[in-house]
């Protein structure tokens, strides 16, 4: 075993004006830390047989482990996949309005729950209803902090202990094994299965109700599709036979489109006004998926509903932060104004034209000077609008090695996340910030020298 004496002590190496030259970036403790953690590593590799690292090269080594240990978890990246609500990349980019609303509220205090008017305490779940309200035509809103969060609290607030009758076609599991059965268990409600996997007939919710069901509930099938020898009656003649006997309708409607998808050139599907109109009482939806803001996990309806829900003891553990209830706000006054389609990122992707994005991967190819431009599609993503996807435009490139060509684009300072198919590496413009084309390009060009 080699001696470990020559190996520098703490002290030594903080003295040594590289080292303390650090801390106005990471502090004095912080360095210290870093410095043990490296000379622990080093005496044990000594005591293995290795070779005692010169100087230059441990102060190296804290160097590069602070910048590892400082380097954020959740960073920015460009996504070249053509996935719109790509859930593993955070799903919807907020619009410019929703991150000066954010940077003013959190740079300072806030009404988060302050009336003005009356110069004392007021209610946060004031900040976004009125939006929604307008927007959808509900008699009254309310926002919690995802879409999960608040299908649970309507179920428990309005049929805790209740049988709740829903389809066996609508029994869904979203991303990360959440089931809607699980959620119904945890809220208190009785889960009362109805229909077949492919078949639900008016009858059966008759049925349910007639074996004591008190609450129907809908739940979109926002991430798969059943196909062939199927049936399921429409959401008015459900929300009118749970009416004659008066039930609520629960409609969780998952990704919660305000803009009808036929116009973006997808196929249609209901919107949450049209939800509405056709009787459902209460719609759930997601903040960040085809509306494009935040997470959150929105309600409107009835208002007598909607005071139950905000009246129950788990709407507090639930309730959206000021953040997202800023965020939330200036998202919707962009729909309000007309001007979604240019502003809010989501909409603006799914309504570019195929020739605009040719003509950007057309001039992508030229600035590079490889690859090649194809068609392909673009998918939506999210649990929004399953096995849906909008024609595009791409840049396929020809690595010797696609896997690691894309390795090489995840280790830019911000990377760059494409797809592979058939050992091609493609690029999407459709999802392709504005703002960062730039710095895609200028990494793509790094990449490719290097092959």
């Amino acid at each position: 075993m080699k001696p470990l004496r020559p190996i520098p002590s703490v002290d030594s190496l903080l003295n040594l004006p590289t080292i303390s030259g650090l801390q106005q970036d990471y502090g004095h403790a912080w360095i210290v830390s870093a410095v043990r953690e490296v000379l622990d590593e080093i005496r044990s590799q000594v005591s293995s047989g290795e070779t005692i690292p010169t100087e230059e090269e441990i102060i190296q080594r804290v160097t590069n482990l602070l910048k590892t240990q400082s380097t954020a978890t959740l960073q920015s990246v460009i996504n070249a996949t053509g996935v719109v609500l790509h859930t593993n990349l955070g799903r919807a980019p907020l619009c410019r309005s929703a991150l000066d609303a954010i940077a003013q509220t959190s740079l300072g205090f806030s009404t988060l729950e302050y009336d003005l008017s009356r110069g004392q305490r007021g209610k946060r779940d004031i900040h976004a209803a009125d939006l929604l309200t307008r927007l959808t035509g509900a008699e009254a809103a309310l926002v919690v902090n995802n879409n999960a969060g608040a299908v649970m609290l309507a179920l428990a607030a309005l049929a805790n202990r209740k049988k709740v009758a829903i389809s066996r076609s609508q029994l869904v599991e979203i991303g990360g094994g959440f089931r809607i059965p699980e959620v119904m268990r945890l809220s208190g409600a009785k889960l009362l299965e109805i229909g077949t996997t492919n078949r639900t007939h008016l009858a059966d919710y008759e049925n349910a109700i007639q074996e004591g069901a008190q609450l129907v509930l809908l739940a979109h099938q926002s991430n798969f599709k059943i196909v062939g020898f199927t049936s399921t009656p429409s959401l008015p003649e459900i929300t009118a036979l749970a009416h004659r006997y008066d039930l609520p309708v629960v409609y969780d409607l998952g990704s919660g489109a305000l803009i009808d998808p036929e116009t973006l050139g997808l196929e249609p599907d209901l919107t949450v006004q049209a939800s509405l109109r056709h009787g459902a009482d209460l719609v759930c939806f997601s903040g960040d998926k085809l509306l494009g803001g935040p997470q959150a996990g929105i309600i409107v309806g009835k208002t007598k509903l909607i005071e139950k829900i905000r009246g129950h003891a788990f709407y507090r553990s639930l309730r959206a932060d000021k953040l997202c209830l800023a965020a939330l706000s200036a998202t919707l006054l962009e729909y309000l104004k007309g001007m979604a389609a240019e502003t809010v990122p989501v909409i603006a992707m799914l309504s570019r034209k195929e020739a605009d994005l040719r003509a950007q991967a057309g001039r992508w190819r030229s600035e590079l000077q490889a690859g090649q431009v194809i068609a392909g599609e673009s998918a939506i993503g999210g649990g929004s609008l399953p096995g849906q996807t909008l024609p595009t435009w791409l840049l396929a490139v020809n690595p010797k090695s696609a896997r690691k060509f894309n390795q090489r684009l995840r280790r830019f300072e911000t990377p760059i996340i494409a797809r592979i198919e058939n050992d091609q590496v493609l690029l999407d413009p459709r999802t392709v910030l504005p703002d960062q084309e730039t710095v895609l390009l200028a990494n793509l060009k790094i990449a490719l020298s290097e092959e």
